[in-house]
Parts: C-alpha cells; sequence; structure tokens
C-alpha cells in the first residue's frame, strides 16, 4: 500500500505541475479567465489528489519516508518536461535528477 500512496502522489504532482506549465505557457502568464480554461481546473483536481495521497501516505509511514520517496516526481517531471514540453534540460539539472533516483531506490530496500 504504500508505494500505491506514493505512486498516487508522485503521479498527481506530475500531472498537476505538467498541466500548469504548459497551460501558462500557452497562454504566456496569468488571466482573469484562469479557472474558465479546463487545463487549469484538472491540475486543481490532481493537486487535491495528490495532497490527499500525501496525508493518507502520512498516517502509515514516517515522515522521513515520505518526503523522500515523493521526490520521485522531479525525476518524472524532468523527464516529461524534455519530452513532452519541448524544454532543454541542461547537464547538471540531468545529473540532478539522476542523483534523487539514487535517492528513492536508496529508500526502497
Amino acid at each position: 500500500m504504500r508505494w500505491l500512496l506514493v505512486s498516487g502522489v508522485v503521479l498527481s504532482t506530475v500531472a498537476c505541475d505538467l498541466l500548469q506549465s504548459w497551460e501558462m505557457k500557452r497562454h504566456s502568464g496569468l488571466r482573469r479567465q484562469v479557472f474558465g480554461r479546463w487545463p487549469i481546473l484538472l491540475s486543481v483536481f490532481f493537486m487535491a489528489a495528490s495532497f490527499f495521497c500525501f496525508l493518507e501516505l502520512l498516517k502509515r509511514e514516517d515522515l522521513s519516508f515520505a518526503v523522500p520517496a515523493t521526490a520521485a516526481s522531479l525525476v518524472l517531471e524532468t523527464l516529461l518536461a524534455r519530452v513532452l514540453l519541448k524544454e532543454v534540460v541542461q547537464p547538471a539539472r540531468w545529473a540532478g535528477a539522476i542523483l534523487v533516483a539514487g535517492g528513492v531506490v536508496l529508500l526502497s530496500k
């Protein structure tokens, strides 16, 4: 159950962040009708899902496990920012993502 909750936090956080970034880049910033756009509304849904999954994870696991394990979202976001959003990811950021991934792997032992 612990890794299911971690996955819920990670996937919903990634979806939220990608949707927000994509929509803000599409419209170059915040406008008055921000809540009328479906990507922003969907990102709010994913943000809430992430929050509630994280709360449930904290009920079952120590904070010292929950926070580092959910850092896997940084790795996935870096990869998807490159692939889906066509962002240029510098080598230092790739190195950071790889180090975070290594930390998540160490936590799983």
